[in-house]
């Protein structure tokens, strides 16, 4: 045991700096709350080291369609196949809403409310096979347009890897030494010639 705890640490650290093994993946995602099952479409993509944006679209299919938009932080553990990960981000969407009388106890129930509110999420994901398996919570703030304040809402994501963190890097290389050749002076060209006397 005393030897293991060693070469975990070091595989912890060397991996400490890969939190993704992809550049974007596209996938169907399963959300649960106490509410309502949605169906939807999730669209993952890394901006910087470590963070993305995740879109997603999801509906009931009855009274419920939301579009949400997050930017998330990864985090590595053990390896970069697999990451927890947290962010917040903006949702719209067409909900239905549930207001309690407590007077004469009764519910008022509308749907169809255009809807503003605020998403925070928390997940783990796995990668393998080209494949992003993840569980997340998602709760949601109401601001604008629902009754209920707070909803939370639990997911299963299945993503297929469209391109690499590797693939993702050579392109992002690629783009800017194409844009640099077609400006036709490098860097230290332009650098330069800020300190040439003009005529």
């Amino acid at each position: 045991m005393k030897k293991l705890i060693p070469i975990l640490l070091s595989i912890f650290i060397s991996s400490s700096t890969f939190a993704q093994h992809y550049g974007n993946a596209l996938g169907l995602r399963l959300g649960n709350s106490n509410l309502n099952r949605t169906v939807g479409l999730s669209y993952q993509h890394r901006i910087q080291k470590n963070i993305t944006l995740e879109g997603i679209l999801q509906s009931d299919f009855a009274r419920n369609t939301t579009a949400h938009l997050l930017i998330e932080q990864h985090r590595p553990i053990l390896s970069k196949r697999l990451n927890y990960y947290y962010g917040t981000g903006l949702s719209l969407g067409s909900e239905e809403s549930f207001l309690k009388n407590e007077q004469n106890k009764t519910i008022v129930h509308t749907y169809g409310n255009s809807t503003v509110g605020v998403d925070f999420i928390l997940g783990l994901e796995f990668t393998v096979l080209k494949t992003v398996v993840s569980f997340d919570y998602k709760p949601n703030v109401n601001l604008t347009g629902r009754s209920e304040f707070f909803r939370g809402q639990a997911g299963f994501t299945a993503r297929m890897v469209i391109t690499k963190s590797k693939e993702q890097k050579r392109k992002q290389r690629q783009k800017a030494k194409a844009k640099r050749k077609a400006s036709g002076e490098s860097f230290s060209d332009r650098f330069n010639s800020l300190f040439k006397p003009s005529n």
